[in-house]
């Protein structure tokens, strides 16, 4: 990817540390008071995020968080590896009661490749892996709580609220 940003997970941690509450105190008065226009913001920001990050110079949400499964991605991925719904889930995730999902057992994710940082059952991946990490939802505003979470793992969620901040002064 030309221009592509090398993420340096320490270089981003040190950043996110420097200027946490900075983004999540942003992100969360945007959610009281939304700017006009965010849902098409957020599309041209997400373009401009992309073309500047590249996902394999990173991993750190498959390294560092867990997605939920849901029924139908168990059944998917378990099909896909040629294991029982049952098998799966006993040997991979656990079943975390106070929220009623099915998430990862370790981290770093089970089917990540420390060296390439891939998915090795990427075609198959849990629908939170595929959205994730929801630059562009259509209602913007109904993902900022989301991005507040995110901006501590994800160098595009960081990247996508400094832009949001150049552009919507609050």
């Amino acid at each position: 990817m030309a221009n592509s940003m090398i993420v340096s997970l320490r270089t981003f941690r040190k950043k996110m540390k420097e200027n946490h509450r900075k983004l999540r105190r942003y992100l969360g008065r945007l959610e009281k008071d939304p700017a006009p226009g965010l849902d098409k913001m957020a599309e041209q920001i997400d373009a401009e995020v992309w073309a500047e990050t590249d996902c394999l110079a990173c991993g750190n949400c498959c390294k560092r968080m867990t997605p939920t499964f849901k029924r139908k991605d168990v059944l998917r991925i378990s099909a896909h590896l040629n294991m029982t719904p049952a098998a799966f889930t006993e040997k991979w995730l656990v079943y975390e009661k106070k929220d009623g999902d099915w998430i990862n057992k370790k981290q770093p994710c089970q089917f990540l490749d420390r060296k390439t940082n891939r998915c090795s059952i990427y075609a198959v991946r849990p629908a939170d892996c595929a959205g994730f990490p929801y630059l562009k939802k259509k209602k913007m505003k109904d993902y900022l709580h989301v991005h507040q979470q995110n901006v501590e793992y994800c160098p595009a969620s960081y990247r996508m609220v400094e832009k949001l901040m150049e552009r919507v002064v609050i």
